[in-house]
């Protein structure tokens, strides 16, 4: 007797401890959905997902169908899986728009291809999705309490992009391109001008315009450097370099 009390102890032990073991499939749609964020609490997420698909597939008619994709969703983006995260968060959003969840899905959306986003050097195009993502987040949901967080991350994204477009300026400035270089010089003036390379940018274009004898040019980009930043650390050698600038001028017509 007292080993079949000990067998039936380690075995209800197992069950609990190994949740991929039980079976559910006699569960009311309610009661998996509430195994599965279970599972997902105790960040059991291989079983997670199984369970969260099994919900959106086999109950697709179902009012907790929403939540199992939310989950599912979330489940992938807690594995580090964005690109799985981001396709589970826009099929809510675009299956399912008038759920709950879709403010939430589409800040985590955003966030998946933030998370995705590389270094300024290589290629931007999850660095251009997030910020795409996260400005319809911004507009859609003006209320939500993550348009601050968003609004930031936006702001992070940008500085990358405009990071981008002032190394490529850079980069041709050295090669003596100087039509690309102040091609890229122009895209970070106009584009990210909120960002900390655009007087950067305005800087190096003055430069570029000089050595490529626009002196004119030089002194008309000078004289929109001093009105647009005039607490620039630039200010005062800007000034001087117009004042030389325009003696040569000067000079050269006499």
């Amino acid at each position: 007797m007292k080993y079949y009390l000990i067998s039936a102890l380690f075995l209800a032990v197992l069950l609990t401890g190994c949740s991929s073991t039980l079976d559910t499939s006699n569960f009311s749609p309610d009661e998996r959905l509430k195994y599965a964020i279970k599972l997902y609490d105790e960040k059991s997420y291989e079983e997670a997902v199984n369970e969260f698909q099994t919900i959106v597939l086999q109950y697709p008619g179902s009012k907790i169908v929403d939540d199992a994709q939310y989950y599912l969703g979330m489940t992938r983006y807690k594995r580090k899986e964005y690109i799985l995260a981001a396709f589970e968060f826009s099929k809510l959003i675009k299956n399912m728009p008038a759920s709950e969840f879709v403010p939430t899905s589409q800040y985590m959306l955003a966030d998946c291809y933030y998370l995705l986003s590389p270094m300024y050097s290589l290629d931007q195009k999850y660095t251009k999705k997030s910020i795409e993502e996260f400005q319809s987040f911004v507009d859609f949901f003006p209320t939500n309490e993550k348009v601050a967080e968003a609004e930031k991350k936006i702001v992070l994204l940008n500085e990358k992009l405009a990071e981008k477009a002032y190394n490529s300026a850079y980069i041709y400035e050295k090669l003596e391109y100087y039509i690309a270089a102040t091609m890229y010089c122009d895209v970070v003036i106009d584009t990210y001008h909120d960002t900390k390379f655009a007087p950067l940018a305005m800087n190096k274009k003055i430069y570029i315009l000089i050595e490529r004898k626009k002196t004119g040019d030089a002194v008309e980009e000078i004289d929109k450097f001093l009105e647009k930043y005039p607490n620039d650390s630039n200010v005062e050698t800007l000034k001087k370099l117009k004042t030389t600038l325009t003696t040569q001028t000067v000079t050269t017509k006499d």
